[in-house]
């Protein structure tokens, strides 16, 4: 039985992102024990501690509740179901790789046309670059 900043202790997880998770319903609500405390049960843990791994690879709240709910005993849940949200969110990933890719080569060129030097800023081909609609 854990109070919710020890929850939050345990996880590493900061307070109010505990609430947000309660809130929209990736936590689920705890009991309170007499004095109205929340009390948070080894399942609250082992749910926040999944939430926070999925979260660190990049998985939106939609698809950590979509993965949540697969997980849920007696549903009769497929693996290529997890599956199909896992290699959505890697193509989703490719994607951004690729975006993120085309960004650097983009600044990197526009970056080579500036010398550096302490010449006027206004003049810089950096800013006359973003300026440009073309």
């Amino acid at each position: 039985m854990l109070t919710r900043g020890k929850l939050a202790t345990q996880t590493g997880c900061n307070i109010e992102t505990i609430r947000y998770y309660e809130a929209t319903g990736l936590l689920p609500a705890p009991a309170r024990n007499a004095s109205g405390y929340r009390i948070y049960t080894a399942d609250h843990l082992r749910r926040l501690k999944f939430i926070q791994r999925a979260k660190a690879l990049g998985f939106s709240s939609e698809q950590v509740h979509e993965l949540l709910d697969l997980s849920d005993p007696g549903e009769d849940h497929t693996r290529a179901a997890v599956k199909s949200i896992t290699e959505t969110h890697i193509n989703a990933i490719a994607d951004k790789i690729r975006d993120l890719q085309r960004i650097k080569r983009r600044l990197s060129q526009i970056s080579s046309f500036c010398d550096g030097s302490a010449g006027s800023a206004d003049s810089c081909p950096i800013l006359e670059s973003l300026f440009d609609e073309s």
